[in-house]
């Protein structure tokens, strides 16, 4: 008794089974490929392909290469840039205590000028209130002398005192 698995396999006319057909039409295949010269235009296919990939890759090492430098030049400028900063901002800061300097020399300068001129007003001013009560004193005993001469002297005494002077001067 046969097995129940197993199959007949077809045959082509009887004796050439599938695996020889198959063999047959590869075979067939591949002459016609080398007659035609399909491995020549796979590998120059394959070459301009190789050849265009090496050409990206100059093309991307130049820009790398040129990105590299764009990249230190910038580095520079940043380098520089950041040092003119700091440059700036020191000579802003000396240039900010210069100013201050001055400031607080003008300031001192403003109030000794102030200091001064209001020495002078109160000089001025004890000086005028000298003057006036010199005047006050003045008129005081100017009145008091004239009250007093009034008080003590007649026309009687005023005669002999003129009489007095005109004879010294006569003499």
């Amino acid at each position: 008794m046969a097995d129940l698995h197993e199959a007949a396999e077809p045959l082509l006319y009887g004796a050439i089974p599938p695996v020889m057909i198959v063999g047959a039409a590869m075979l067939v295949l591949i002459g016609i490929m080398l007659w035609q010269n399909v491995p020549s235009m796979v590998t120059s296919a394959l070459d301009s392909q190789i050849a265009a990939i090496r050409a990206q890759l100059d093309e991307a090492r130049t820009l790398r290469a040129e990105a590299e430098k764009l990249r230190a030049d910038y580095a520079a400028r940043i380098a520089s840039a950041e040092k003119d900063a700091a440059a700036m901002l020191d000579h802003a800061r000396h240039e900010a205590e210069a100013i201050v300097a001055r400031a607080e020399v003008s300031a001192a300068e403003v109030i000794a000028r102030r200091e001064k001129m209001a020495a002078d007003k109160i000089a001025a001013a004890e000086h005028a209130a000298v003057a006036e009560l010199r005047q006050r004193a003045v008129a005081a005993a100017t009145s008091a002398a004239a009250d007093l001469i009034a008080a003590r002297h007649g026309a009687d005494a005023d005669r002999a005192l003129i009489d007095g002077a005109i004879h010294q001067l006569a003499n």
